[in-house]
């Protein structure tokens, strides 16, 4: 079911639900004030009977005489009793057939009412020169069943023409509502791998449908530089692969097109092994990057001891480059040992500090690199700080992009693979990786991950 649709059906049926419900609320009292009315009718006649049947004075009959039957019109089937009580007991009428109770209440309350059906009594007491006496006057309440039709027929009429309005109303209101979303639809079935460039219009309004536009918009913003991140990388990587394959496969043909010596085909041949290695680092680095795009939970994680890890990654790079000198600053390390783990996969975060680590050695010129270890209530903080080259601000925003590599690194070797690598590991690790550069001035790398 469409939404258009729920809308209609939900605003039709609370609206025409309060119509019934306050056409049925206006029936039953005006059918109660109804009774009521007719019972002060009876009350009223029944006054004027008595006064017209047993007046204090002769003359009074003739006045409530007149009066009841110049200014009353009679109610139908009406009728009229009167009731001596003699000794405390009335005496009934044999065409009267009302309950012991009535009589009761008439001469306890001064008044009582019956219902018969559409009979309606009223009972008074009255008292005379002659004693005392109940008048009853009854009558036939066609006045407010006529009435009552009548407005049962104009409640009916009414409810059917503004069931009508309301649904012609709710159509056209659910289909106001959601013209932007139809709208926004449109745009969006325009949009595809080939022009994600384009944006939603956004207009300069506060509601719902303008925060799901923007929500959009930011959502393209991102599969667009997603988009771009993979085309650049399909390039970086096949351009990275091919030049060494194209040595290799140059320096092969070279070394058999014709007899050479000794010397030629091992200077060939080393040539050849170097290029081979140059892909091999490329390709595992390659697959290390791939491994580190997952989730994480295919990767064996456990609790992970920071300082340790340290530890581990300045003895691996004192192992792989003698020449680099990698202190430790104990200064901040935090006394609480809880604050030194965290959970985690150490190989992986041991391989995410080596390539931060040995890029601050590779383009300080193995000046000293100093690291350090922090921690604050919900995170810890792994500082990697060098005096070299830096990076240029225009650059820092592409840093952890893969292949790319800064304006300023031409003369070091490398392929722009560890600091992505090394960020998708972090992230992997719910962390953060800040990095603070100055140009010829060094290089401050900080790794926050939780605790």
């Amino acid at each position: 079911m469409k939404i258009r649709t729920k809308i209609l059906m939900i605003f039709a049926g609370l609206t025409i639900s309060t119509i019934m419900v306050m056409s049925i609320l206006v029936y039953y009292f005006a059918n109660q004030h109804s009774f009521e009315d007719f019972y002060k009718r009876l009350e009223i006649r029944a006054y004027l009977t008595a006064r017209a049947n047993l007046p204090y004075y002769e003359s009074d009959s003739v006045i409530y005489n007149e009066i009841r039957d110049e200014h009353l019109e009679k109610l139908p089937a009406e009728k009229e009793y009167l009731l001596p009580i003699t000794d405390g007991a009335v005496k009934t009428d044999s065409t009267l057939n009302l309950p012991t109770v009535f009589y009761q209440e008439v001469m306890s309350q001064q008044k009582a009412t019956y219902r018969d059906g559409n009979r309606f009594y009223e009972g008074v007491l009255y008292k005379s020169k002659k004693g005392l006496y109940i008048v009853i006057v009854s009558a036939v309440n066609q006045y407010s069943s006529e009435y009552m039709g009548w407005l049962r027929k104009l409640l009916l009429i009414c409810f059917v023409i503004s069931s009508g309005i309301l649904i012609t109303a709710g159509i056209f209101f659910s289909r106001f509502i959601l013209q932007p979303i139809r709208h926004l639809m449109t745009q969006v079935k325009s949009i595809s791998s080939r022009n994600l460039h384009l944006r939603l219009n956004v207009k300069q309004s506060q509601d719902e449908i303008n925060e799901l536009a923007t929500t959009f918009n930011n959502m393209l913003d991102r599969l667009e530089t997603a988009f771009e991140t993979q085309n650049n990388f399909v390039s970086n990587a096949s351009h990275e692969l091919s030049t060494p394959l194209t040595a290799i496969i140059g320096e092969t043909e070279l070394a058999l097109s014709k007899d050479r010596s000794q010397e030629n085909y091992q200077l060939a041949l080393r040539n050849i092994l170097s290029e081979a290695g140059r892909l091999e680092h490329i390709t595992k680095s390659l697959l290390h990057l791939a491994q580190t795009g997952f989730d994480g939970k295919k990767q064996e994680w456990g609790i992970v001891r920071t300082d340790e890890l340290l530890f581990t990654v300045k003895n691996t790079i004192d192992k792989i480059n003698p020449g680099c000198h990698v202190e430790i600053d104990y200064s901040l390390f935090p006394e609480e040992e809880e604050k030194l783990a965290i959970p985690g996969n150490a190989q992986l975060l041991e391989l995410a500090l080596s390539n931060i680590v040995m890029n601050a050695c590779k383009y300080s010129n193995n000046q000293p690199v100093y690291t350090a270890l922090a921690a604050t209530d919900k995170k810890i903080i792994i500082m990697v700080k060098d005096q070299g080259i830096g990076i240029p601000p225009e650059d820092l925003p592409y840093i952890f992009s893969p292949f790319f590599r800064a304006s300023n690194t031409g003369h070091f070797k490398g392929y722009g693979i560890g600091l992505p690598l090394a960020m998708n590991i972090i992230r992997m690790h719910k962390g953060d990786i800040i990095v603070n550069s100055q140009v010829n001035a060094g290089t401050e790398i900080r790794v926050e991950l939780p605790l």
